[in-house]
């Protein structure tokens, strides 16, 4: 049986807290930049809406409960930043991904949903889109991503996917394409930094349907 969530909606249609990822995206989807966050403990679920999403985004429960020194020991994702993250219902499934800045959860990009596609190459498109749409920003902030797998794909500009390119997933496939033309004609110098979800809890721009 799977445990009890609670979906905190800061800016949304009707914001509040909401105990099942359908209420929640009842109120973000559609919505311009909705700033939510799902949470396992109702009292800090409903502290976090009281408060705002500052102190939350980002960070997880299990840290909001630290003492100073376990907080320094395991230190704290860097505020001035972009997370990347994707999903898929299915693998292969319905894919999309999706760009927030890390600080305050707002999302600047989603792409999808494709209807054929991987959460190793959503994981890769989205960090490549981040990287692009930071160059274009002129912006050298660090880009967070929770796939090991998506980010040796971008270090090595090579994909080592088994999904089979069809008529279903050919406009995915393009935007490999593009993708892997970028990373070969572009230097950054944004670091990509790994989300370390053990103790940060889900990385931002996660959408909350786990």
């Amino acid at each position: 049986m799977a445990k009890q969530k609670y979906y905190v909606v800061w800016v949304g249609k009707r914001p509040g807290v909401y105990t099942s990822w359908d209420d929640c995206k009842k109120q973000t989807d559609g919505y311009p930049n909705p700033v939510f966050k799902s949470f396992k403990n109702k009292d800090i679920a409903e502290r976090a809406f009281e408060e705002g999403s500052g102190n939350y985004i980002g960070i997880d429960e299990r840290i909001l409960a630290f003492s100073d020194e376990q907080r320094k020991l395991v230190g704290d994702p860097v505020a001035n930043s972009l997370s990347v993250d994707a999903a898929c219902a299915g693998n292969p499934g319905i894919l999309e991904y999706r760009g927030v800045y890390t600080s305050s959860g707002r999302e600047v990009f989603k792409m999808g949903p494709f209807p054929q596609g991987t959460v190793n190459i959503g994981e890769f498109l989205a960090l490549v889109h981040g990287l692009a749409m930071l160059k274009q920003k002129d912006s050298k902030i660090p880009v967070y991503s929770d796939s090991r797998t998506a980010m040796s794909w971008v270090k090595r500009k090579k994909i080592n996917t088994k999904l089979e390119r069809n008529s279903r997933n050919d406009k995915l496939f393009q935007l490999v394409d593009r993708a892997l033309v970028w990373l070969h004609n572009n230097s950054y110098p944004n670091k990509i930094l790994k989300w370390e979800t053990k103790y940060w809890g889900e990385i931002p721009a996660d959408f909350g349907r786990k």
